[in-house]
């Protein structure tokens, strides 16, 4: 079967696997799911993904959820190019880098979270934009200094995309939904201005995707 990504375009976990299939490759149907009109919790999709979060990317092998899961089966299934170091340190340098986004600041920053803050906690929308971006400046802080080791080059680590710069592009976008200054973080905005030269990156950002609103 051709390969299935159900994402939504301001989906930055969505992004990732965009990102990771257009590097490798790979042609996949896409099928939107509009997160803020809830239909990530329609019946159907609750059976593929009990979870209701996107993305889920179905092929022969099965149904796979969580978009760093889906990246590193894909580096697996598809070795090049590959989105990880040869090297055991390399890999872990790459993996502790993507997961200060993947897990440190998107999970507290992502829809659900904005919506609980806005409809249970009573946040107007200047607060809501405080929270999101105190926790990418606490995140964009470590990793400006982690950028300034000598493994980092063109990219996070190294001269080609990784892992890391699959979850950094997402966050760095979705941190102008916020206005959030940059200027503190002139290696970050390097490797994103660097990666928009890169049709595997711009042609994966959210306002290029069919469902774009």
């Amino acid at each position: 079967m051709t390969p299935v990504l159900h994402g939504y375009y301001r989906s930055s976990a969505a992004f990732r696997v965009r990102i990771a299939l257009a590097l490798k490759r790979v042609e996949a149907r896409h099928v939107h799911h509009h997160l803020r009109r809830g239909e990530q919790r329609a019946p159907d999709y609750l059976a593929l993904n009990p979870q209701g979060l996107l993305p889920t990317f179905e092929t022969d092998a099965g149904s796979f959820t969580q978009s760093l899961a889906i990246v590193e089966y894909l580096d697996e299934t598809v070795p090049e190019p590959p989105l990880l170091p040869a090297d055991p340190a390399g890999r872990a340098r790459v993996r502790g880098l993507a997961q200060i986004v993947a897990c440190d600041i998107h999970p507290i920053d992502n829809l659900r979270v904005l919506n609980y803050l806005r409809q249970e906690l009573g946040q107007d929308e200047a607060g809501v934009a405080r929270w999101f971006n105190h926790w990418i400046v606490a995140g964009f802080d470590a990793i400006e200094q982690r950028l300034a080791e000598p493994h980092t080059g063109r990219f996070m680590h190294g001269d080609t995309p990784t892992l890391a710069d699959i979850c950094l592009i997402p966050q760095v976008t979705n941190a102008g939904n916020f206005k959030l200054d940059l200027a503190p973080y002139p290696r970050i905005r390097a490797i994103y201005d660097h990666a928009m030269t890169i049709p595997a990156f711009a042609d994966a950002l959210p306002a290029r995707q069919p469902d774009a609103e």
